[in-house]
């Protein structure tokens, strides 16, 4: 029998829409932070003015060169927050990453390699990754139906043996072209580590035509999703076109990718540790999964920008390197669990 006790300690759930407004109002909080914070902290009273013509003030210029770094921080912290979501979803592994596709490292590849003809300098830093990464994910794609041709490892296996070999050789000859060009080293060396320093409103627009539609292409994607956490045969008997949705979901995907590692270059462990926290804290659904895991991806970005432009003034650290600081401890956590949970079963 139940008592009166037992029901007053009895944890209830938290409403999901509770849980999505506590991530939207943190993220309302890092933003404020990041227009007013950096290498000088400036007064609450200037973002009354912030959208007015600029004037002699020395602050308000600040506060408004701020604002495209912050909207593309925004930006490209949800498009890796949400690939990364969708690509542990299609290769069924909690530890994959967007560099597990190889986009990251073909993004970079295609770069340095096109960085040198004159005819590049027009097609921007989108269209200039853009093959790299398509070429390497599609690599990465062919390599996995040829092992599975042969009747080799599972499905899984197959995409992290195939991303990890293209990301190593397209890894290696980013190095290689970068290391023998000085000129290339100069230009690059902060991008390769990942940086939100110097952006622009020309930056902006570059990013954002190209991830909303993804966005919203994986939005519609999301009932069939949810059908691909499901085995095989019970997906296909449920009618999802497995096929289908898989190569509408990896295109997105890269898309999502190519378009901020273009801008900010390859921000290591955005897209692994938002799916993780979303799926912790959200339910198994990709209706709430991707909104919420965006919400994630975006603060974690602008926490570890705003941490970079904070911690050792009037130097600013790379916003790369304050992901991949906060990120390393979680990989080392979530692949602890990982084991664990297979040793369980």
């Amino acid at each position: 029998m139940i008592s009166n006790a037992d029901l007053l300690t009895e944890k209830r759930p938290i409403p999901v829409s509770i849980k999505l407004g506590l991530l939207t109002v943190i993220l309302a909080f890092l933003v404020l932070a990041n227009l007013l914070g950096g290498t000088r902290w400036l007064s609450p009273a200037l973002l009354m003015q912030l959208f007015e013509p600029p004037g002699n003030s020395h602050e308000l210029l600040v506060l408004q060169a701020r604002l495209p770094r912050l909207l593309i921080g925004l930006l490209a912290g949800m498009a890796l927050a949400v690939a990364g979501t969708v690509i542990q979803a299609l290769c069924r592994n909690p530890l994959a990453d967007p560099g597990l596709l190889g986009v990251n490292a073909g993004a970079s590849a295609s770069l340095v390699t096109l960085s040198l003809l004159p005819v590049a300098a027009e097609w921007g830093l989108f269209w200039q990754a853009l093959p790299g990464a398509l070429l390497a994910s599609a690599c990465v794609y062919m390599l996995s139906l040829l092992q599975h041709a042969s009747g080799q490892s599972q499905a899984p296996v197959r995409l992290i043996l195939a991303g990890a070999a293209i990301s190593a050789v397209l890894g290696a000859y980013v190095q290689a072209r970068v290391l023998l060009n000085p000129q290339l080293f100069d230009g690059f060396r902060y991008w390769m580590a990942g940086s939100l320093a110097g952006l622009r409103w020309a930056d902006v627009h570059a990013l954002w035509p190209y991830l909303i539609p993804s966005a919203i292409t994986l939005w519609l994607l999301s009932p069939g999703l949810n059908l691909l956490l499901l085995d095989r045969s019970t997906a296909l008997s449920l009618g999802a076109s497995l096929q289908r949705h898989s190569v509408l979901a990896w295109l997105s995907a890269t898309l999502l990718c190519a378009a901020a590692t273009a801008v900010v270059g390859p921000l290591a462990f955005v897209g692994l540790a938002s799916g993780h926290l979303a799926r912790a804290w959200l339910p198994q659904s990709f209706q709430l999964l991707l909104p919420g895991t965006a919400l994630i991806g975006a603060g974690l970005v602008l926490l570890a920008d705003l941490m970079a432009r904070t911690l050792l003034p009037p130097r600013e650290l790379l916003t790369g390197i304050l992901i991949a600081a906060l990120g390393a401890p979680f990989l080392y956590i979530s692949a602890r669990s990982a084991a664990g949970e297979r040793s369980a079963s």
